[in-house]
């Protein structure tokens, strides 16, 4: 059963009329990227931040001719109908297209009643590029952006949004354009070889530097260990600290007090009861092609553990559980050589086998894990994992995607994207797949979580973006893992959202179950062409408040929520 609610009219939120709705098929989404068009914008720069550089002689001729090999190979591409997941005029169309930076703005208006337990800041990443392509761009290409809403009680908030000032974004903002390539939108076929030689000459003349990181801080945030870390899995994080008037200022590249040497993937996991954090690091050229380590709850770094690959896979995203991590070695890899012949980098390798690798969380070594097979599961995010020692299994939430490279590779299959429970027998090696909701009434889930005060421990409840008309959130669900029961929150028409945050009533322990909390998410309109952050209850799903906000918002990809007392202690 589907419950289903609409928060466009906000005087009905007290007593809503929530009716069952039943589904025929799972709506399959085109896996072509197609966005409403609109113009980009490029966001207004002040004038001293595009101030010629001051080069010597040698190196002013050496990027005339450089710059002169750019513009024919952008001519040339230009020649070439560039694919849909590649195309910014498609990528970063409508809501997609980036914004300028927001100063702080308080005394925002809000509808409703701001719980007395929403007393922080919830931040949320995206990507806004600062420079218009120039040649092929995909949506994950931009620029890290963090959008801040601050709680302060009384039932007051202050917005504000900013770059992370990454070394890849103060290089390209002196320069007045872009010049790191762009992994997915440009490194395809002969051009991204090109690009790639193009970018490296130019760090042999001293006009660019790529030793200090080129990586976006576009995806992922975490609060640890008194940091707010923003990340993407092509660089180390960036943190990025909250001002006492509710404005985000960027601290620097983080490398835990020169501890952490590798990049470290944008979805980092922090048990809730030892308060470790735990992070994988994938190499794309060399071996090792991936490592495990762990920080205690104070910082100190563990020894890395090489995961033994035989390819450089894609690996957005891992799970804990009590005791163990939960790997996953997907069907998407790096093939740089696909480069020569034409192609993308990245691809689906219909010839291998999934599998997940078990292993303990205290591992000195990968000599004991265990790897369990699950063909044909390419999960892209994973919600939640957790043990179950009376039947030797280890159960994984996660939504399955195909195609597994729709996501970066047009294709002519339907996305589809299947909330799935996955089983991994750890004595008998074997695994079990089933989707969580009945097929007649199947939903793409996409972006959300579990409460993650009980991450890594059996939970009943996530909370997913219903992601139809795929890219966009038209909603989000409220999904009971153990019966399939699903409820909706839907934002209403040509309202669309993100991620939605679960942020638990800590205040409510006591009584409160597992779903005691709330759900925060950015919502657009695109009648009005304004945005709005909503404040919906997670129990009943009521909606308890919306904020007004002051600029557009873009969809963005993950957020975190920070209390006012972790705020007060950051370092």
């Amino acid at each position: 059963m589907s419950l289903s609610m609409s928060p466009a009219n906000f005087s009905q939120k007290f007593s809503p009329t929530r009716k069952p709705s039943r589904r025929a098929k799972i709506r399959c989404s085109p896996s072509v990227l197609t966005f409403p068009k609109h113009n980009f914008q490029t966001p207004t720069l002040p004038k001293h931040d595009t101030c010629p550089p001051q080069w010597n002689f040698l190196q002013r001729a050496a990027a005339k001719t450089l710059d002169a090999f750019e513009s024919a190979l952008v001519s040339r591409e230009l020649h070439h109908t560039l694919p849909k997941t590649a195309d910014p005029r498609v990528q970063i169309a409508g809501n997609f297209a980036p914004v300028p930076e927001q100063p702080v703005c308080h005394n925002l208006h809000v509808t409703g009643t701001i719980p007395d337990c929403l007393n922080g800041v919830y931040v949320r990443n995206g990507a806004n590029p600062l420079h218009e392509p120039v040649a092929g761009h995909h949506l994950f290409d931009g620029d890290g952006m963090i959008h801040a809403v601050t709680f302060s009680g009384d039932n007051s908030a202050t917005y504000a949004c900013r770059f992370t000032e990454t070394q890849r974004l103060i290089q390209e903002r002196y320069l007045g354009r872009p010049v790191f390539p762009k992994a997915i939108g440009e490194l395809h076929g002969h051009s991204g070889i090109a690009r790639l030689l193009l970018f490296y000459t130019r760090g042999l003349c001293g006009l660019v530097d790529h030793s200090k990181g080129t990586g976006v801080a576009n995806a992922g945030l975490v609060y640890f260990n008194q940091r707010l870390l923003a990340m993407s899995e092509d660089d180390l994080p960036y943190q990025v600290r909250l001002t006492p008037s509710g404005d985000l200022e960027t601290v620097g590249r983080y490398d835990f007090d020169e501890q952490l040497t590798s990049t470290m993937i944008a979805h980092p996991k922090i048990d809730p009861v030892s308060k470790e954090l735990f992070a994988l690091s994938y190499d794309v050229v060399q071996k090792p092609y991936l490592k495990y380590f762990k920080f205690s709850g104070d910082g100190k770094k563990s020894p890395d553990v090489e995961i033994p690959l035989d390819s450089p896979t894609m690996m957005h995203d891992f799970a804990i559980t009590e005791n163990f991590v939960v790997i996953p070695d997907q069907q998407v890899v790096f093939k740089l050589q696909e480069m020569v012949k034409g192609g993308s980098p990245m691809v689906y390798d219909k010839n291998k086998k999934s599998r997940f690798g078990i292993l303990s969380k205290n591992a000195e070594n990968a000599e004991d894990i265990i790897w369990v097979d699950c063909p044909d599961t390419f999960c892209f995010h994973l919600w939640n994992a957790w043990e179950e020692p009376e039947s030797d299994e280890v159960v994984v939430i996660g939504s399955c995607m195909t195609p597994p490279d729709s996501i970066f590779n047009e294709s002519n299959e339907n996305l589809k994207s299947v909330l799935s429970e996955i089983r991994l027998n750890l004595k008998t090696g074997e695994s079990k797949k089933r989707s969580i909701i009945q097929s007649s009434e199947e939903i793409n889930l996409e972006a959300g979580m579990v409460n993650r005060n009980r991450l890594g421990r059996k939970t009943r409840y996530a909370y997913l973006a219903i992601a139809e008309p795929w890219p966009k959130v038209s909603g989000f669900a409220k999904v009971d893992l153990s019966t399939g029961e699903v409820e909706e929150f839907i934002y209403g028409d040509r309202r669309y959202g993100g991620e939605p945050f679960f942020v638990p009533n800590d205040s409510n322990s006591e009584d409160g179950g597992e779903d005691a909390g709330y759900i925060l998410s950015y919502v657009h309109d695109e009648n009005t062409w304004k945005s709005e952050l909503l404040v919906v209850n997670a129990t009943s799903l009521k909606l308890e408040a919306t904020v007004e906000l002051p600029s557009r918002v873009p969809y963005g990809f993950h957020g975190t929520f920070i209390s006012s007392t972790d705020l007060e202690n950051q370092a």
